[in-house]
């Protein structure tokens, strides 16, 4: 029989916190509750970048777009404390560009894509078009989703001129 930390031998976090990991997938069906041992998970785990990831998926696979974007913005800021990375685009950009392939920066260029696909969830479709169109550049092989929702929003804004 798999342990708890077998189980979710990925994630750094406490047991007791893997343990509501694992009951928030075994509930799954069961939204409220599902939702419940989530965010008792993120309150107990605070920063833990695992833990935040799978809270924003978690949220936008169930539909709820503001808590998704509001976790996948605390991701971000989480790794920009640690990488120490900079506010300004024309800063950010060549950070990310020279250093997609560290785990890091591509888990903030995942959340960065998530951040513009949920903007455009929720009807904020310039912000999205500008998130979308950063993580664009610096994209070449489409790994992070951004090109295809730039170009539906583009497509959508077009058609409503």
């Amino acid at each position: 029989m798999q342990t708890i930390q077998d189980r979710f031998s990925w994630c750094d976090v406490e047991p007791e916190i893997k343990q509501l990991l694992l009951l928030a997938s075994e509930n799954w069906e069961h939204t409220g509750l599902a939702e419940k041992y989530i965010r008792e998970a993120l309150f107990k785990a605070e920063k833990n970048l695992d833990v935040l990831v799978g809270a924003y998926r978690f949220f936008f696979y169930k539909h709820q777009p503001a808590a998704a974007l509001s976790i996948a913005e605390r991701v971000l800021q989480s790794i920009a404390t640690t990488e120490n990375l900079p506010i300004e685009w024309s800063q950010l950009k060549p950070i990310l560009t020279t250093r997609q392939q560290d785990p890091n920066i591509r888990l903030y260029l995942n959340a960065y894509a998530a951040k513009g696909l949920i903007l455009a969830q929720l009807g904020r479709f310039e912000k999205a078009k500008v998130v979308s169109q950063r993580v664009k550049e610096i994209d070449d092989s489409r790994q992070f989703c951004a090109t295809t929702v730039f170009e539906v929003i583009s497509r959508s804004l077009d058609e409503d001129e």
